[in-house]
C-alpha cells in the first residue's frame, strides 16, 4: 500500500517565496568572520535551539531511487549506484584504484550486482547511463505538506531534503546546474519543503554529498559513452588516482552551495565525507560565508561534518550509523537510517523500539539524531516509514520531556549493554537494550530523568543512585512516571533507588521516570550551624 499519492500544484514564484526580505543588518568589520580557522572558531557552533532539538529528519531521494524496483536481493548499494552500475568487470577500490586479487595475485574481475541489475532493468550503461535515470525522474507522489505534517507528527524539530547527493543532481531550482529537479521533474523540492516545514515551526536542513562526485563518476568515463556535453554532470574525465579535484571543480562545488545558502537560507547544512580532500581554502570560505550570512539573517545556524573536514571548534561532528561510547563535552550528531539509505522495493526497516533506544542513548551522551526517510521513487513515503515515524512521535508525545531541552546528567547511564567502542557504523552490530539498561538526562540541577530502556518485569533498581555513592548528594523529593498519574512507591538505600513496579506503563517502549530533588543549600556564616556550636 502506498500513501501520500498526489500531484503537487505548482505556484508561480514558489522559489521566490523562500527568499526572505533582505536584512537590514550590516556587519561591522569587527563582526565579520574571516576565512581562517581562528576567526571561524569564535562562532557559537552549537546554539541552544540545536542542543534542545535532539531529533531531525532528512530524505535520501532522487533519480537514483528509480533504479531499485522489483528487487529480489539485498546486495545493491542504492546511493552508490551511479558508480557501481558501470562495473561490468567489477570496480577497483575507490581509494587506491586497485582491483581485488586472488590467492595467486591475479586481479579479480567480477561484474557488480548493480551492473547486472541495471542491464537487466534498463540496458547497457553505455546507452542507458546515469543520465537516463535523471531523464526519467518523475516525482508525481511528492507532497510537501503531507511530508512536513508527518515529520511534525514524528516529533522532529528540523527537517529537509538531501539537497545534492553524489550524483550531482540538485533537488532545487538551481541556476548553477541544468541537472535539477525543476528541469527534470518540474518541482522545486527544496522550496516547497522549506515552506511546509517552517510553517510548522521546524527548522530547515539541507544536506550536501557532492564533494565525492569527483570519484563517483570515474567508472562512467572508464566505461565509455559519456557525451562531452554532459561533463557538467559527470565531471571532466580523470582516473582513480586523482584525489584532489581541479580548481574548476572546486568553483562549481562552491557555486552550488552558495546558491543554496542565498536562496533557501537553511538553518542546518550537513556534509557527507570526502570533503576533507578538497582545498582547505574552500572549506574556510564556506564556513565564513555561511556564518556571516546567518548574522545578516539574525539567526544561529549549524554545520555538521564528518572525518577531518573542519576543526571541531568550528562545526558539529557527525557519526554515520554510530555514536561515541561515552558523553562528549561538545554537541555531536548521529546520522542513521531505519533501513537502506535510498528506496529499495524489498527494504527492511528496524523497529520503533530500536530507534527509540538509539535516540535515548544518543541524547544521554550529548548528541542529536538525524534520521533518514527514504521515499519511493515517485516521492511517496512508504507505509512502513509512515508507521515508524508516527510511532516515534507517539512515544515522544509521552516522554519528550525527558528528551527535548535536556542536557547530559552526571553520568550517562548504567546497565550491562554498552557499545564496545565509539565511532562510525557501530550499528552494524546489533545492540539490544534491556530493562536493566538505564540512561540519564537532566533539565536542571534539581530535575533529572532515568529512562529504563525496556518494560520492567519487576521493581526498578537504579544502583547509580545508591546512598553510598557520591553521585547524587541531594535528597529525592518526588518521582513520577511520565505519562502516568499513578502514585509511585520508592525507597533509596545503599543498594540504590528502588521504584516499585507501576501497575501499568503508558508506552510500549522505554519509560522515563522524572526525579525531583531538593535544592542544594549551604549555611551562611552566622547561620543555624554556628548557633548550635
Amino acid at each position: 500500500m502506498k500513501l501520500f499519492k498526489s500531484i503537487p500544484v505548482l505556484f508561480l514564484g514558489i522559489a521566490m517565496s523562500c527568499q526572505q526580505p533582505p536584512s537590514n543588518t550590516e556587519l561591522s568589520q569587527d563582526d565579520v568572520i574571516k576565512e581562517d580557522w581562528e576567526s571561524i572558531s569564535q562562532v557559537n557552533k552549537e546554539p541552544d535551539w540545536y542542543k534542545d532539538a535532539k531529533f531531525g529528519i532528512y530524505t535520501h531521494w532522487g533519480p537514483v531511487s528509480g533504479a531499485f524496483v522489483n528487487m529480489d536481493k539485498n546486495e545493491y548499494l542504492g546511493g552508490w549506484h551511479g558508480m557501481l552500475m558501470y562495473g561490468k568487470k567489477g570496480l577497483p577500490n575507490w581509494k587506491t584504484g586497485e582491483y581485488p586479487k586472488d590467492e595467486n595475485g591475479n586481479e579479480v574481475h567480477k561484474p557488480t550486482s548493480n551492473y547486472l541489475h541495471h542491464v537487466e532493468q534498463f540496458g547497457d550503461p553505455k546507452e542507458f547511463g546515469y543520465k537516463y535515470l535523471i531523464e526519467n525522474f518523475k516525482p508525481t507522489g511528492f507532497n510537501a505538506e503531507q511530508w512536513a505534517e508527518l515529520f511534525k507528527k514524528s516529533g522532529a524539530k528540523f527537517a529537509g531534503p538531501v539537497a545534492m547527493h553524489h550524483d550531482n543532481f540538485a533537488m532545487w531550482d538551481a541556476k548553477t546546474t541544468r541537472w535539477n529537479s525543476v528541469n527534470y521533474g518540474g518541482i522545486d523540492i527544496s522550496a516547497e519543503l522549506k515552506e511546509s516545514v517552517e510553517k510548522r515551526g521546524m527548522k530547515f536542513i539541507g544536506s550536501f554529498h557532492h564533494a565525492f562526485t569527483w570519484k563517483y563518476y570515474v567508472p562512467a568515463h572508464e566505461y565509455g559513452g559519456v557525451d562531452p556535453e554532459d561533463y557538467d554532470l559527470y565531471t571532466e574525465p580523470h582516473g582513480w588516482d586523482s584525489n584532489v579535484p581541479t580548481e574548476a571543480y572546486h568553483k562549481d562545488w562552491w557555486a552550488k552551495l552558495k546558491e543554496y545558502i542565498d536562496v533557501y537560507q537553511p538553518d542546518v547544512i550537513w556534509f557527507d565525507w570526502w570533503l576533507e580532500n578538497m582545498d582547505e581554502k574552500y572549506r574556510q570560505k564556506f564556513l565564513a560565508y555561511y556564518y556571516n550570512k546567518a548574522k545578516e539573517w539574525d539567526k544561529e545556524v549549524v554545520v555538521m561534518f564528518k572525518e577531518t573536514t573542519f576543526p571541531e571548534s568550528t562545526a558539529v561532528r557527525d557519526y554515520e550509523r554510530g555514536r561515541p561510547n561515552q558523553p562528549k563535552a561538545d554537541a555531536w550528531v548521529t546520522d542513521t537510517s531505519p533501513g537502506t539509505w535510498f528506496y529499495r522495493s524489498n527494504a527492511k526497516f528496524v523497529s520503533t523500539n530500536e530507534l527509540v533506544d538509539i535516540l535515548i542513548d544518543i541524547v544521554s551522551k550529548n548528541g542529536n539524531m538525524l534520521l533518514n526517510v527514504p521515499p519511493d521513487p515517485d516521492g511517496t513515503i512508504p507505509e512502513p516509514m509512515v508507521n515508524l515515524l508516527t510511532n516515534i512521535g507517539g512515544w515522544l508525545d509521552v516522554n519528550g520531556e525527558a528528551i527535548y531541552g535536556t542536557r547530559p546528567w552526571t553520568i550517562f547511564g548504567e546497565g550491562p549493554t554498552r557499545i564496545p567502542s565509539g565511532g562510525h557504523k557501530i550499528e552494524r552490530q546489533k545492540i539490544v537494550y534491556t530493562e536493566n539498561d538505564i540512561r540519564f538526562t537532566k533539565k536542571n540541577d534539581n530535575e533529572f530523568y532515568a529512562l529504563v530502556m525496556d518494560t520492567p518485569k519487576g521493581d526498578i533498581q537504579i544502583e547509580t543512585l545508591s546512598t553510598k555513592f557520591g553521585i547524587l548528594n541531594n535528597d529525592i523529593e518526588k518521582i513520577t512516571l511520565l505519562g502516568s498519574n499513578e502514585p509511585l512507591k520508592w525507597e533509596r538505600n545503599e543498594k540504590g533507588l528502588v521504584i516499585k513496579k507501576p501497575k501499568s506503563f503508558p508506552t510500549d517502549y522505554a519509560h522515563a521516570f522524572k526525579i525531583q530533588c531538593e535544592g542544594y543549600r549551604e549555611t551562611d556564616i552566622g547561620g543555624e550551624l554556628e548557633q548550635e556550636l
